[in-house]
């Protein structure tokens, strides 16, 4: 059986238009369609438990979060290793932290992230390091959280569960990986994610180069290092490389506001613009 000429040119012209739906109208119904969801009553109460300032958030920003949360939870894949039984609550209080870095990023629902494995505690994880000479080193370090470039977070739940029962302690290995993962959006993770102008780029390479700086002077004093107090904000682990530096002051920047913005007034400006938010208004 042969086609006519018309008929191959309908049929091409039905696919266009099936194509162009596809890439275009259904993400936008989609999207619209999430949003209109209601929130879950189950939902809002572990995010009100693992998040316990959400209710002192301006209600915009609640509502920013719960939709940020349903946009995440709709379009990412959560697997547990090892084991590790996946539930909705484990869900919801990873989506709720992951989501307080982009609450004011509208578009921005980690593009790029297509996986989340959860371990039901540390694990080991292979990693080859060549040092300056070539020379590659085999090591198998216990994590409690990795952000890979292939689109995969992975994270120990008992270290999730530690960084949600405390969160003001500084320590957050979901907001840390997550961090982690804004960097490496739009290339190598290096501890400059993505601004919105030059000028932008060069007030954050001025304030994060020199503090990077001091944090490393101060970590290499062994005794500054032995007697960490209160006072210090920044965990040493951010002097290890730039990438961790700003892993480690994004758990600052969100769970200890007052004190990085005392004792890091230019770092906490920085972080304020890039994230578009201040901590400080519900933090107490």
């Amino acid at each position: 059986m042969s086609w006519s000429g018309g008929v191959v040119i309908a049929v091409l012209v039905l696919i266009v238009i099936g194509s162009a739906a596809w890439l275009f109208v259904y993400p936008r119904w989609r999207h619209r369609h999430i949003e209109q969801q209601p929130f879950p009553e189950r939902w809002l109460q572990v995010v009100k438990r693992d998040l316990p300032f959400f209710q002192r958030m301006p209600a915009g920003l609640q509502i920013a979060l719960k939709n940020q949360i349903k946009h995440f939870l709709a379009n990412k894949r959560f697997t547990g290793c090892a084991g590790f039984v996946m539930t909705d609550d484990v869900r919801i209080s990873i989506a709720a932290q992951a989501c307080l870095l982009i609450l004011q990023r509208p578009g921005d629902y980690y593009s790029s992230l297509k996986s989340i494995l959860v371990y039901p505690s540390e694990f080991l994880a292979a990693h080859e390091r060549a040092d300056e000479s070539g020379l590659v080193s085999h090591k198998m370090p216990v994590l409690a959280g990795e952000a890979w470039s292939d689109g995969k977070i992975i994270l120990s739940w008992d270290s999730v569960a530690r960084g949600a029962a405390d969160f003001s302690d500084g320590y957050n290995v979901v907001l840390h990986e997550f961090a982690h993962q804004l960097d490496n959006q739009f290339g190598h993770a290096n501890g400059a994610p993505w601004l919105s102008s030059h000028q932008a780029l060069q007030d954050w390479s001025r304030v994060f180069n020199e503090e990077f700086r001091r944090l490393r002077q101060l970590a290499q004093d062994p005794v500054a290092r032995s007697l960490q107090t209160e006072e210090q904000v920044l965990d040493f682990y951010g002097a290890s490389e730039p990438a961790e530096f700003f892993a480690v002051a994004t758990e600052a920047f969100f769970e200890r506001p007052h004190a990085l913005a005392a004792r890091h007034p230019q770092l906490y400006e920085q972080l304020q613009v890039y994230y578009r938010v201040d901590p400080r208004q519900w933090q107490y």
